[in-house]
């Protein structure tokens, strides 16, 4: 089901665009439900699309020659991403993969249509310099920690940051729960999962967090702050 004009303005880069661009967008796209654990794009693949997501969630993930692979963000509903053949005059290659962690819809917008429009439309093309400016930002944020932090603050901010973002508050059950795996936490702090599961255990017996499959519980947050705060 194609999103409402309503629906599609809750996305930051389209709040200022006019209804005639937003339906122009949606006559220009497609929806795709992707299953979990399947793709929107793998990397490689020409950046033909740019992606609205509208249900569910998805992680970007880049990989190297070996099979390893890092997460670089977490996409939830609303956000754009997949966003690089848009902003590119030449043929433009998905620099990672995006992956569906749950059931997913995304509204996938041609890109060169998309480039047109940001040519006449100063509201979008502002918008997508905003989103384009938080990526770098955010970059800058991850190599400072990667650089600069110890593997526990790493894992501390990364918990922090997926609670303020994602973290469902239960009306029966004390904490904070993330709908997250040890694995997906290892690749979102560039550690290892045998580190992953070592740190976490620790703090579970420390009555920090509880952990079971793909959920982590938060039981007392401001542990993890004063973690994440602290220098060795």
């Amino acid at each position: 089901m194609y999103p409402s004009l309503t629906d599609l303005r809750r996305v930051n880069v389209f709040q200022q665009a006019s209804d005639a661009d937003l339906e122009s967008l949606r006559q220009h796209s497609l929806v795709r439900a992707i299953e979990e654990k399947s793709f929107f794009f793998l990397q490689g693949d020409e950046a033909a699309y740019l992606y609205v997501l509208t249900s569910g969630r998805a992680k970007i993930v880049q990989s190297n020659v070996n099979g390893q692979q890092v997460t670089l963000r977490i996409i939830y509903p609303w956000q754009v991403f997949g966003a690089l053949g848009a902003v590119s005059n030449q043929v433009a290659l998905y620099p990672a993969s995006a992956q569906a962690l749950e059931n997913s819809v995304g509204l996938a917008i041609e890109s060169a249509f998309f480039r047109k429009l940001m040519a006449s439309d100063s509201h979008l093309a502002f918008g997508m310099m905003n989103l384009m400016t938080a990526y770098i930002q955010e970059i800058q944020e991850r190599y400072r920690e990667l650089a600069l932090e110890r593997v526990e603050q790493r894992v501390a901010s990364a918990l922090i940051r997926l609670a303020g973002q994602a973290g469902v508050k239960s009306e029966t059950e004390a904490g904070i729960e993330l709908v997250f795996s040890r694995q997906d936490v290892a690749e979102l702090t560039g550690a290892t999962l045998y580190t992953i599961s070592r740190l976490l255990s620790d703090w579970e017996r420390k009555s920090i967090i509880q952990s079971g499959r793909e959920r982590i519980r938060i039981l007392r947050p401001h542990e993890l702050v004063t973690i994440a705060s602290t220098s060795a």
